[in-house]
């Protein structure tokens, strides 16, 4: 039997989420949930991605999501360090402009 794709959310710098492991179909829905918590307090501003080992389209659209509701709620949340895959499949899907 396989493992379980790993994902993290965990605080970084005050207004920094770190982001790690895989963003994909078997986590996307844990991930969307850590990050919604994570970000519920107003005060994290900053997703940084340095550390995403895999991204695949449920992981970007966890990523959309979490920024669409940041832009409904005033907010402005950027990304950092995206990886060169999720940029790619970005913009082949015709969304690298939500990346940021």
């Amino acid at each position: 039997m396989a493992a379980e794709p790993a994902f993290a959310v965990t605080a970084g710098e005050p207004d920094t989420l770190r982001v790690s492991g895989t963003l994909g179909f078997a986590t996307a829905a844990a991930a969307l949930a850590a990050l919604r918590a994570g970000l519920r307090d107003g005060t994290r501003h900053t997703l940084d991605l340095a550390a995403v080992e895999t991204c695949d389209s449920a992981g970007m659209a966890c990523l959309l999501a979490v920024l669409a509701e940041a832009r409904v709620q005033g907010r402005e949340l950027t990304l950092e360090h995206v990886p060169t895959g999720l940029r790619t499949l970005a913009q082949v899907s015709g969304v690298d402009t939500l990346l940021g």
